[in-house]
């Protein structure tokens, strides 16, 4: 009996709740092959945009596999991190864009997913004014211009418009629904940083699953904590943590193919 009691304490500190809807919890066993080997970058459109203030995007589109004429279809806003940017329209695509393109992921979840590429950094951090928190570069105001121009030019429902990403790409998600929270359904921000509490105000409504090892000393999770504490003391209640015990600045092992976390977001719609 002691045995089996110290076993379930155990099991609990592993999924312990931090807050409503959050959890501590392993990360799971590296796979034994590689989950994104079906995957391929060709499955993706090349295309570029030309912002109104004269910013050259180049992107790369993933559209819906058998789309059905008449039909709408959610899009996902997929964020690059720092090892993304450039010019060549090729880099942005890491696993977690990839990811998409995985066989069952895109007959499950058909979608846009539209992966911009940033010249620049897409969030800055650090500022004098707010230490250990995300700042937008201009580069994030032609991306919500894009995703505007996608979603006129193809059959997007525009009550399922999301973001996602991870590292900077997780710090850019943020960024861009606090920017247009009356844009986005839903944010799945992995491993960024947040931006400061005076976003927390935008970001009351909006519907996100924060994903973050704490173990990472790239991006510390601790702005993400922040700011999940931010909104929900706003009385935000749309907001959740799903912490990663001992989990350093990498995707979660279980994020592939995540049908938890993608079926959530999924799930999600603008009223």
């Amino acid at each position: 009996m002691k045995l089996l009691a110290a076993l379930l304490m155990l099991l609990a500190s592993f999924t312990s709740l931090a807050g409503a809807g959050d959890e501590v919890i392993h990360d799971a066993a590296p796979l034994m092959r590689d989950t994104l080997a079906a995957a391929s970058a060709d499955t993706f459109e090349r295309g570029e945009f030309v912002a109104s203030d004269g910013t050259r995007i180049r992107y790369r589109l993933l559209v819906p596999q058998d789309a059905r004429r008449g039909k709408r279809y959610p899009l996902v806003l997929q964020l690059h991190s720092s090892g993304g940017i450039g010019s060549d329209n090729e880099a942005q695509i890491e696993r977690m864009p990839l990811s998409w393109a995985m066989p069952d992921v895109r007959r499950r979840y058909p979608a846009y997913v539209l992966v911009p590429q940033f010249e620049q950094r897409s969030a800055n951090y650090d500022s004098p004014e707010h230490p250990q928190s995300a700042v937008a570069s201009p580069a994030l105001a032609a991306a919500i211009e894009l995703v505007e121009h996608v979603a006129s030019q193809r059959p997007v429902d525009r009550q399922r418009i999301y973001a996602a990403g991870f590292s900077m790409g997780g710090s850019a998600t943020w960024l861009v629904a606090a920017a247009r929270p009356d844009l986005f359904a839903a944010i799945v921000p992995v491993s960024g940083i947040a931006p400061a509490d005076d976003a927390a105000r935008s970001l009351l409504g909006m519907p996100a699953w924060v994903i973050h090892g704490n173990a990472d000393r790239e991006n510390p999770i601790d702005a993400d904590r922040r700011l999940v504490a931010a909104i929900r003391a706003l009385g935000g209640s749309k907001v959740r943590l799903r912490e990663y015990d001992g989990l350093e600045h990498r995707m979660p092992a279980d994020s592939y193919p995540g049908d938890w976390w993608r079926q959530w977001l999924f799930d999600q719609r603008r009223h």
